[in-house]
């Protein structure tokens, strides 16, 4: 298995929604509203794709200004192809593409918090959220 990585690959929606249902980040996301999900890779200013020949197996979705902070909102790997470093590659190709000065910030899915101190986060007391509605 090799797998391959693109920067700003355009992908459809359709494949991103199947890639996150193959995911624990599917039950978080808008998987029912194409609309939304659509806004999302629309919208993400640095998006990094993992491919098994034409499947999309993983993605990094981020939103930066390039110069002081990304915000690393959804990394989401296949469930079948985790614990294959797909995850940890698409975090070092988003550092390489943020550019020099710029850091990553992230809200852990609870089922990734063990998963990002393996691969050099720290953790962060201050974190809010604020939901509409």
């Amino acid at each position: 298995m090799e797998i391959t990585y693109k920067i700003n690959q355009k992908i459809t929606v359709e494949d991103a929604i199947d890639l996150y249902k193959r995911t624990t980040l599917g039950e978080r996301r808008p998987v029912n509203h194409p609309e939304i999900f659509q806004q999302m890779l629309d919208n993400a200013n640095l998006t990094i794709t993992a491919w098994d020949n034409d499947k999309l197996v993983g993605i990094s979705r981020t939103l930066t200004d390039f110069g002081y902070v990304a915000y690393l909102a959804d990394l989401a790997v296949d469930e079948a192809y985790q614990k294959k470093g797909i995850g940890k590659k698409m975090v070092e190709l988003t550092e390489d593409n943020i550019g020099k000065t710029a850091f990553i910030t992230l809200l852990a899915a609870p089922n990734a918090q063990d998963y990002y101190p393996k691969i050099g986060f720290e953790t962060h007391p201050r974190a809010w959220i604020k939901r509409k509605g």
